[in-house]
């Protein structure tokens, strides 16, 4: 039995702070929390104390892309080996453990899943990693990769397989299911990095989301959606996806079916602002630079909307590994909510944990509340007064047992 003492604590959940505060893990779970002076110390534990130091729950990237790569070329995405791109990773997987995220969601890459593995094994160090194993889209949908002949990527070069009609992608969604994926990933619009597509063009009819939702939920997986333009957006959330990513043109409509759904949006402002600030320096192609410029202030404007109406908004990067959006800078997403959308410090920190909970398929991780894993974060200084201290790690706690950062 461990005790941890901490000077605040952020549980994830309360709208107010705790201090003097205590955190009691017994094999790798939280088995009570409170002020230090309403716990008692229990016999044969040991203690730790930071008595200067803000605890918070393990923080969660919702979105991100554990495929090792080291360049913004999309081409160079496709010509990456498997077995590189893997061995890079697990390097990306320690950072964002140093950087206080003990959960990811990986949302299409070909290494997730044994990444995933390994780390739960305790053969890699890293956070807890939810995959959806390679995203699913349809041809010359946004996970194609429009430059290549089409037979060279109809196996699934990239982040993605291909599918068209509701025979294909029912099956396809089986693919995934019997691969063992956390999440199933797909496509219903254009995107910024894919070159022959745009954001606001609707990609997969509604029978296609809707067999491939079934059977997702079937098994009790959540489906995350790839949508920026609204009509796809609406597609997606009639048809049953749990969660939509990116969200650059939602509309009054979107935000109803939002709220009637209970779905969650994980706008993945950060990789748009490094792109918007420094993507022509790190070699984005200029068709990607084109369209960030042309969605940067409808996304802003989006995700205030979203926020002003009370829509769950999670933390989520879509990072994936290059110098321009490197994992263990992943926090940049909270500061954003802050500075760009109005958030509260204590709203931003739990779009990071309890709010990007809600996109994977557990219930005990989050917050730090009895019954939950022990995935904790000691910070040197107070998120609540600048919430760019979430970048000041001390050490972290995975399942209880502190990572060696």
């Amino acid at each position: 039995m461990t005790v941890i003492d901490c000077g605040r604590l952020v549980d994830g959940r309360a709208d107010d702070p705790l201090d003097d505060a205590r955190v009691v893990v017994e094999d790798g779970r939280v088995v009570d929390v409170g002020q230090q002076e309403e716990i008692s110390l229990p016999d044969d534990h040991e203690h730790v104390a930071y008595p200067d130091g803000v605890v918070v729950p393990g923080l969660i990237d919702a979105h991100l892309h554990l495929t090792g790569s080291r360049s913004m070329d999309p081409m160079e995405w496709v010509r990456t080996s498997t077995e590189l791109g893997a061995v890079r990773a697990t390097a990306d997987l320690r950072a964002l453990v140093a950087a206080g995220f003990t959960g990811v969601r990986d949302l299409g890459s070909r290494t997730g899943l044994a990444l995933r593995d390994a780390v739960a094994a305790g053969e890699v160090p890293g956070p807890r990693v939810y995959t959806s194993g390679q995203a699913i889209s349809q041809t010359a949908g946004h996970g194609d990769a429009h430059a290549l002949p089409y037979e060279w990527v109809t196996d699934g070069a990239g982040i993605s397989t291909l599918a068209d009609g509701p025979a294909e992608c029912r099956k396809e969604a089986r693919k995934r299911i019997r691969q063992g994926v956390d999440v199933l990933k797909i496509m219903t619009t254009g995107g910024v990095l894919s070159e022959l597509d745009a954001p606001d063009q609707s990609q997969f009819t509604d029978e296609e989301i809707r067999v491939m939702t079934q059977e997702a939920h079937r098994v009790g997986i959540p489906v995350a959606s790839h949508a920026q333009g609204a009509p796809g957006i609406r597609s997606a959330l009639r048809n049953g996806v749990d969660t939509i990513e990116h969200g650059f043109h939602l509309d009054a409509e979107c935000i109803d079916l939002f709220h009637d759904t209970g779905a969650t949006f994980v706008p993945t402002l950060a990789i748009m602002h490094r792109i918007l600030t420094a993507g022509e320096e790190h070699g984005v192609p200029e068709w990607g630079l084109r369209k960030t410029r042309e969605a940067a202030e409808s996304h802003y404007d989006a995700v205030r909307r979203a926020y002003e109406a009370g829509v769950p908004i999670a933390l989520g990067t879509d990072f994936i590994g290059p110098e321009l959006v490197p994992h263990g800078e992943n926090a940049l997403e909270a500061e954003l909510f802050v500075e760009k959308v109005g958030m509260t410090e204590m709203e931003a920190i739990k779009a990071g944990t309890s709010v990007a909970a809600r996109t994977v398929a557990a219930d005990d991780v989050g917050s730090i509340e009895p019954g939950n894993r022990a995935d904790l974060v000691v910070l040197d200084a107070d998120p609540l007064a600048d919430i760019a201290a979430i970048h000041d790690v001390r050490t972290v706690y995975v399942d209880g047992v502190e990572v060696a950062l």
